[in-house]
């Protein structure tokens, strides 16, 4: 079994509390106009969203951004992430940075930025 993020094929479909999510993402990155938007939910449903912060002396991926809040509100682990972006997938850092938060087993959705799901990769 391969230790590295195991991606599942485009098109697949997300769960209302998912879908969830995929609306707080969406407002995070129209809201700061930001490359990229995300939201986490955590083992108890609550949610966190945040936006890509790029300033000369501090650089945060917008899943970064959503896990250090719940980080900071003493989560548990997570149950799923979305990030919303013009990249095409998650990038490598953020599925590691969600996998030493909240272990294995967590699904992380990438889609463009209008919340079209493109891939879903699980820690």
């Amino acid at each position: 079994m391969p230790d590295g993020p195991v991606p599942e094929p485009a098109g697949t479909s997300l769960s209302a509390e998912d879908a969830k999510l995929v609306t707080l993402a969406r407002s995070a990155r129209a809201r700061t106009r930001a490359s990229q938007g995300a939201a986490v939910r955590d083992l108890d449903g609550r949610t966190y969203a945040g936006a890509t912060v790029e300033l000369p002396t501090l650089r945060v991926s917008a899943l970064g951004v959503a896990v250090a809040m719940a980080v900071s509100s003493a989560a548990a682990g997570l149950e799923a992430a979305v990030v919303l972006g013009d990249a095409d997938e998650v990038d490598d850092a953020d599925v590691v940075l969600v996998r030493d938060f909240a272990g294995a087993g967590v699904s992380i959705h990438s889609g463009d930025p209008r919340g079209q799901a493109i891939t879903t990769t699980t820690t």
